[in-house]
This record gives structure tokens, sequence and C-alpha cells, in this order.
């Protein structure tokens, strides 16, 4: 693991595929509401953006015209952050679905893709992950130039990262994002969140990722601990664990900003993790 330093990669992760506006009318779903919340938490301060597409209906989109759309829309404004794009198998389980993104034209082409490395049940809902599917989307992301962002919600898809890894499907650095609370998962605590990173490969950086009222306590184990955070509305809709009030993206931001702050950290300018992590 790459030794921890006084800043920290922040992942902003504006939308995702569940939040509808019926939920919240706080989450963004066209190209021009993710890209002008991107814009607002570039001020306040963010290292990369993790990226979905929504249909105009709010239902997740694959196709990459969408993806192309939101991010010139995002490098226009912000050209220097580091763009992250999903592969994910939660609607799609077809590689070829899911690849549409990876081939992305050369200008607006992503810095960093999701991969989640095995499957999983969400609360409602499965991620299909074949070992097929992974490998392939793995050798696109090679062939593409383009970083793997390991999505880890439990022990075994470590270790089968690690396998990628040590078959060469995957170059150093490496990027992990942990996501714990699940029901299916990886639980929100130190001792499950540090069996992980004791089991990470050597030249890693890591992210902590809190799924709904498990955001905010990750997030702060996983600064005090010396990781990344990841946060936004994809994981968490609520700011208070009674469910009571809905957060903004903004409101999430700033308030991990500020206990940072509070612990001597900041946020890792998109600069300084391009130089680290992704060359």
């Amino acid at each position: 693991m790459l030794a921890p330093s006084a800043s920290f990669p922040l992942s902003f992760c504006p939308t995702g595929m569940v939040p509808q506006k019926v939920d919240t009318p706080n989450v963004p779903i066209t190209p021009e509401e993710i890209a002008e919340q991107v814009t607002l938490a570039a001020q306040i301060g963010i290292t990369s953006v993790h990226l979905h597409a929504r249909k105009d209906d709010g239902s997740p989109e694959s196709r990459r015209g969408r993806f192309e759309k939101t991010i010139e829309l995002i490098k226009n404004s912000n050209p220097e952050l580091v763009i992250c794009v999903t592969t994910s198998g939660r609607t799609n389980p077809e590689f070829e679905k899911r690849a549409e993104v990876l081939d992305i034209s050369d200008e607006l082409k992503p810095d960093m893709a999701s991969l989640t490395p095995s499957s999983m049940n969400f609360a409602k809902s499965a991620s299909v992950n074949s070992p097929d599917t992974v490998k392939k989307l793995a050798e696109r992301m090679l062939d593409r130039g383009i970083k793997p962002e390991f999505e880890i919600f439990d022990t075994g898809m470590l270790n089968y990262s690690k396998y990628l890894i040590e078959k060469g499907y995957a170059k150093p650095p490496f990027v992990f994002n942990m996501l714990l609370g699940g029901i299916a998962t990886a639980q929100a605590n130190l001792i499950e969140l540090g069996l992980m990173i004791e089991r990470l490969p050597e030249n890693s950086v890591w992210l902590g990722a809190g799924i709904g009222d498990s955001q905010l306590p990750v997030n702060v184990l996983s600064l005090a601990v010396g990781g990344g955070i990841r946060v936004g509305l994809e994981d968490n809709i609520y700011l208070d664990t009674n469910r009571k009030i809905l957060a903004t993206n903004l409101e999430l931001i700033q308030r991990i900003v500020s206990l940072a702050s509070m612990m001597g950290k900041s946020v890792m300018p998109p600069k300084e993790f391009r130089d680290s992590y992704l060359k």
C-alpha cells in the first residue's frame, strides 16, 4: 500500500443508477445537471468524478452518447478533473453493453473505469459479473489505456482483483474503492475495513465508501486511517441517520472537506492524483 499523506483523493459520485427525482429532487439526471453539480463540487474540492449516465426518464443508460455529452460538459469547465466511468453489471450483465463506454473517442476518453471483480447482491437486485466478462472488461481497459478502479465489496473481490493483477490484466499503481455497508457484503466497521486494507497488493491507493447510513462512518474511518474518500448521492441521499433530511451533493462534499480540515488533511488535487496513480 502506498504511504498515506496529508492530502487524500476524494471521488465524487453524483448520481449512480438508483436514486430518482421522486426519491430526492437533488439527484442530477441529465448531462447538464450532472456537469453543473460537478463544477460546483470542484469549487469546494474534489479529485475525481465517478460517472453514471441516465436516460430522460431517469433509468440507467449504458450507451456512450450520454456519457460523451456529460464528459464534454465537465471537461469544458473542469478539464483537470479525473474522469471515472461505470461499467456496472447491475442492469447490464452483457459485456458489449458495459464496454461501450470504454470506446469513447480519445478526446473524451475517460481516465478510469469501475471494475467489479465478482457478482454480488444488493437489497433488491444483483450485480452480475462473470469471470469471463470481468476479464474482457479489464482487457479492454488495458488496451485503451484506461485505469481500472477496482470496486471492492468484500475480501473475495479483493482476492480476485489480485488474481487479475497477477495475470497481467492491470498495471501498477492500483486503485481500489472499498464499498462497505451493503446487506450482503462487508459491513461498515474498522475490523472489516482493516482486513481489506491489510490485504491490498503493494503499490495501491484506496478510497472508502459507505452505502446508505454507512456513508459518513466509513468516510470518517477512511480519513482516520489514511485512505481516500468516495461521497455523493449515488451512495446515500440523506444528511442524517434518521433519514429525515435530504442531502445535496454539495452538502455531503462540504461536510467531508470540513472534517478533513479539522484533521489537518486536504483534498488531493487532480494533477497530483494523475502524476501519482494514472501513469
